[in-house]
């Protein structure tokens, strides 16, 4: 049966990662799939660490394996550096610092391909590997949350089977989605795949998902890492908002808003007499349902996490707002 499988490419762009990308390549080692159908694609972004030398190591293991250097040392023209290299019918993105429990991960891609007859596979990308700290763990629960993630995604749901919108967790790919739809928008260098995504959706292709595809990532390990991640993602909500004008209503913008009308209305209240009940009676409110969502998560997940859940909530809204406000001042006309 074995002779029958396709081939598949793993397109990897990677960037310093020493730490993680030996785990990840040993985890694609361990696959359950003929090493004779298998092609990695490394892209590394000019790494100044031991990145490039540690998948070097892997060659013996993994015969079909190529590292590409990207100048640009973005993910996005990573990703394209990778599908346009790579031969196979079937591409699937692993990033350099995930944990893959699966051993049958690529022949349940294969399978799931033909038997649901789509051309694009969405993935569970739950925050929860095995070996996460304390701090880790309390991320990936705020983060799997309804206040720090939203209830539109499928990103985190380790629970459903079935067909999904593709645009927030698509991640295999048939290469004919590629002919039609084009690639990753390079301009984008946080949500450069939801972007990619979404113009996948917005072709109508539908996409399933399957908790048999599951990929664990990584959460942030400290909180100024997650403020820096959540100010990318939020310059990346903004340039797809910018980009596509008919999703500018949509959670993307709640962040954001929130924040400018708090700091105009505490502003207006300095010259404003007992203006100050407004901004107080909004940062009350905010730091109130903040409090509850914490408490809610804390008693699904664990009464030992609630002393970091406030934290780390206003960390991932405060980011998102920072970086979706930034990125209004840092854009150019027409680009």
């Amino acid at each position: 049966m074995d002779d029958k499988l396709p081939l598949i490419s793993v397109i990897m762009a990677v960037q310093n990662e020493e730490r993680f990308i030996g785990q990840t390549l040993n985890h694609i080692y361990e696959q359950d799939y003929p090493k004779d159908k298998l092609e990695v694609i490394v892209i590394d972004g000019y790494s100044n660490d031991k990145t490039v030398e540690i998948a070097e190591s892997f060659k013996d293991k993994l015969p079909d394996l190529k590292i590409l250097q990207n100048p640009i040392r973005l993910a996005g023209s990573s990703r394209n550096m990778g599908f346009k290299e790579a031969r196979a019918e079937y591409c699937v993105v692993i990033d350099g610092h995930v944990y893959i429990e699966n051993k049958n991960l690529l022949r349940d891609m294969v399978a799931i391909f033909h038997t649901s007859g789509v051309d694009v596979l969405s993935r569970p990308q739950p925050l929860t590997p095995p070996d996460n700290s304390y701090f880790q763990n309390a991320v990936a629960y705020a983060r799997e949350s309804l206040i720090g993630h939203g209830t539109d995604s499928t990103i985190y749901n380790m629970e459903y089977e079935g067909e999904v919108d593709p645009s927030s967790s698509g991640s295999m790919y048939s290469k004919t989605v590629f002919e039609e739809v084009g690639y990753v928008d390079e301009r984008f260098d946080a949500a450069e795949d939801y972007e990619f995504n979404y113009r996948i959706s917005q072709k109508g292709y539908n996409s399933y998902i399957s908790p048999k595809l599951a990929v664990f990532y990584y959460p942030r390990e400290t909180l100024g890492g997650l403020f820096r991640q959540m100010i990318r993602y939020g310059l990346g909500r903004f340039r797809f908002v910018r980009k596509h004008s008919s999703q500018i209503i949509s959670g993307n913008l709640i962040p954001p808003l929130f924040y400018t009308l708090l700091l105009l209305t505490a502003i207006l209240a300095i010259f404003v007499k007992d203006f100050w009940i407004l901004p107080a009676a909004l940062l009350a409110l905010y730091l109130g349902g903040i409090i509850l969502g914490s408490i809610v998560t804390s008693f699904k997940r664990g009464l030992k996490y609630l002393p970091l859940f406030p934290t780390i909530y206003v960390t991932i809204h405060f980011g998102l707002a920072w970086g979706f406000i930034s990125g209004i001042f840092r854009a150019k006309p027409g680009k």
